[in-house]
């Protein structure tokens, strides 16, 4: 129900779709009153005007057939007009289309269904009761159709023969029902051919939304589509203009990026000769620490750089995967801390990029380490076509409303993990660019105690 309701919603919430129907509830409200307007009207006239001169014409028809009436003029006059006479009596019993009143029959109740698809042929007169009264001859029979039943009289003659006028076979152009469904469908019809110029209109819509979405990812290439020269076209145009700025801008930062942190890497290493050659004691260590800290930094800077152009920036190979988290979760957890390590060996060949991969996972478990507390869970698996690598440890965890900003560039939640505990909040993010990379996704989730970081990415077997 939530589904059905949910796809309810999204076709309903498409402009286009709102605006093709608001044109046909429009259409429809002008054709009920139009018609309803028009019923009353022609219909007050109808029992004022056209009836009695209706109910003197059959008259006229009754005095013509004769008493007691003659079969042969009831032929010639079916087959001059489009009538049907039904002659019931005491001497003559005829029907010009039986087949008429045996479905008028069957809609009464009075035959069951197989027989109305019988061929035509006489049927037995149910009992007819004489109308004496001018104002009932008009009646219509309950349960006929539209096109017969509005038109139905009936005359009794001097020797107790009674004589029921209709309506014959009637064209199908003719008949007021047949009308309204050829016309419902032509409106149904239009209506549809409406709908696709409105999506045809409405198409730039759709290229402008994807070209956010690739905007917003960092993929400039390649441009919204201007379709035409309308106002939804120059606002393509725009944000295509929009986009080429920003991109220079991007562009511009980056290679100033590059620049400062090529050039502050000589004056950083010969500070860290001159320091060397400091006494030892704790303003050395110091200064030591931070200028590695510094170092640390110009690398991540660079190498988040370098990612920022996503796929391009990839050497894959063939790796065992499974092994190089072994070996890299290793070389960053002490043999003291109580780890939990759960690497599925049948992964097989994986096409990724080693040296990209050694940094996430040292940066995944060193944040463990630094600001959680053991045991370090680690795990890797593969789900259906994703692999899933996972990281938790049990410390104080994150607040939740900083879960959805871990990943960000120098951001590093105040409550839990402040500068006394190191790092300069590159960490997560150069692995959210790292899993961006490969084509996955980096998540963060409070465990509860701790914090998970779970990274998934398609599965690119070798």
């Amino acid at each position: 129900m939530n589904a059905a309701l949910q796809a309810f919603r999204r076709v309903t919430g498409a402009l286009g779709v709102r605006l093709v129907l608001l044109f046909l509830v429009l259409a429809l409200a002008l054709t009920a009153v139009f018609t309803g307007g028009m019923q009353r009207a022609i219909g007050g006239g109808w029992r004022a005007l056209v009836r009695p001169l209706v109910a003197d014409y059959v008259d006229r028809l009754a005095d013509e057939l004769g008493s007691p009436p003659d079969v042969e003029r009831a032929k010639a006059l079916v087959e001059r007009l489009p009538l049907s006479v039904r002659i019931a009596g005491p001497q003559v019993q005829w029907d010009s289309h039986p087949h008429l009143r045996a479905l008028r029959a069957q809609r009464q109740g009075l035959l069951p269904p197989w027989m109305a698809s019988e061929p035509p042929r006489p049927l037995p007169m149910p009992p007819m009761h004489r109308r004496m009264h001018p104002e009932d001859d008009e009646a219509p029979t309950a349960g006929d159709d539209t096109e017969r039943g509005w038109l139905l009289l009936t005359r009794t003659t001097a020797d107790g023969h009674t004589l029921e006028f209709g309506l014959g076979d009637v064209p199908w152009r003719h008949r007021p029902r047949a009308i309204g469904w050829f016309t419902l469908g032509l409106l149904l019809v239009l209506t549809g051919l409406a709908y696709l110029v409105m999506r045809h209109w409405l198409r730039p819509l759709g290229d402008i939304r994807a070209g956010a979405v690739r905007y917003g990812q960092g993929q400039f290439d390649p441009p919204i589509p201007v379709r035409s020269d309308d106002e939804l076209g120059r606002l393509a145009g725009q944000i295509n203009t929009m986009a080429g700025e920003l991109r220079h801008m991007l562009d511009a930062k980056r290679a100033l990026l590059l620049s400062i942190s090529h050039e502050l890497r000589s004056p950083l290493t010969r500070a860290r000769l001159n320091a060397e050659l400091v006494d030892e004691g704790p303003s050395r260590d110091a200064l030591l620490r931070d200028l590695g800290e510094m170092r640390e930094l110009i690398s991540d800077l660079l190498e988040s750089e370098r990612l920022a152009a996503g796929h391009a920036a990839l050497q894959r190979e063939p790796v065992d995967l499974a092994a190089l988290v072994e070996i890299a979760v290793h070389e960053q957890v002490p043999a003291d801390v109580a780890l939990e390590l759960d690497l599925d060996a049948d992964l097989g060949p994986v096409a990724v990029d080693p040296a990209r991969w050694r940094l996430l996972v040292r940066n995944l478990v060193g944040n463990a380490l630094r600001h959680g507390q053991p045991p370090l869970q680690i795990r890797l698996r593969r789900e259906a076509d994703e692999l899933v690598f996972t990281v938790r440890d049990h410390g104080p965890g994150v607040a939740p409303e900083a879960l959805a900003q871990l990943g960000e560039a120098f951001y590093r939640p105040d409550a839990a993990r402040g500068r006394s505990s190191g790092g300069v909040g590159l960490g997560l993010y150069l692995c959210r660019l790292v899993a961006q990379a490969h084509g996955g996704r980096l998540v963060a989730r409070a465990a509860a105690p701790g914090l998970e970081v779970t990274v998934r990415m398609p599965m690119a077997l070798a």
